[in-house]
């Protein structure tokens, strides 16, 4: 199971970033689109699991909950797609290293957070309103009591939720670049991913389907939710932007000597021995 140092990952980032915010737009759209589809489709496992567990069970129910949560991500990173919360690392890093304009950044962020509600909405009215998967019992009371947990936090406490949440997402991604193969990208998606939800920490593109669906049904407004996209949103800029990219760019980009890919020295040297020869 091949994997890349810690300063390579970093290079890896930063192209990866710089990529990401050189799409067309409508390639930015489809995997926009595509991503919060499958952010809100983790979710949504997540409740149907949930919701017929024994309440006995206590914290063990929201283990198997965050167990299955990571599928959302899995697909996004492997099948491919956008999703806003990784693009707050990976397109910040390539922007704080130079590689692309803040206009660019701004730009990629503004579409692919469009692209994802609508996915994420387009799983929240299809499957869980129309088809009732939200919304019939038991899982209109796991969906209402998990939106309401989210909105009643207020909004300093939902943004420094949104900090640990993305912290932990932009590491889930970041580690993904770190693995060459399909079964160590997964192990490196679902450790953190798993962690943020069983924690409990905000996800502003899993927000966008948990809370439109509650409301779907007929609870809460979205005035309310408009208020709980902000304080997320800023908590997950902060959590992949500061605390990932920044980070890892002070750490490994910005004051050290870029690292060939593994295997280039040895072919380097192959190569001079048959120049001499």
């Amino acid at each position: 199971m091949g994997f890349h140092q810690p300063q390579r990952i970093a290079e890896l980032a930063v192209d990866a970033g710089a990529r990401k915010a050189s799409l067309p737009l409508v390639t930015m759209l489809v995997l926009g689109f595509l991503g919060g589809a499958f952010i809100a489709m983790g979710f949504l496992l997540d409740i149907r699991i949930v919701a017929g567990l024994p309440p006995e069970w206590g914290t063990f129910n929201t283990f198997l909950g965050a167990a299955v949560f990571p599928v959302g991500l899995i697909l996004l990173i492997i099948a491919g797609g956008e999703l806003l919360t990784g693009n707050m690392m990976a397109v910040t890093i390539a922007w704080v290293s130079r590689k692309i304009t803040v206009q660019k950044l701004l730009k990629n962020w503004f579409w692919i957070t469009i692209s994802n509600f609508l996915g994420s909405i387009f799983v929240a009215f299809l499957f869980g309103h129309v088809i009732g998967l939200t919304e019939t019992y038991p899982y209109l009371a796991s969906t209402v009591t998990m939106a309401e947990g989210k909105l009643a936090q207020g909004f300093w406490a939902s943004l420094i939720s949104g900090i640990g949440c993305n912290w932990m997402v932009g590491l889930a991604v970041w580690l993904s670049y770190g693995a060459d193969d399909i079964g160590g990208k997964i192990l490196a998606i679902w450790f953190p991913i798993m962690g943020f939800v069983a924690i409990g920490f905000q996800h502003v593109v899993a927000n966008m389907f948990l809370i439109p669906a509650a409301i779907f049904a007929g609870y809460f407004s979205w005035i309310d939710y408009l208020g709980n996209f902000i304080a997320v949103f800023l908590g997950n800029v902060i959590g992949g932007g500061l605390f990932v990219a920044f980070a890892y760019y002070v750490a490994y980009i910005g004051n050290a000597e870029p690292v060939a890919a593994e295997g280039s020295n040895l072919l380097e040297i192959k190569n001079r021995q048959k120049m001499r020869r």
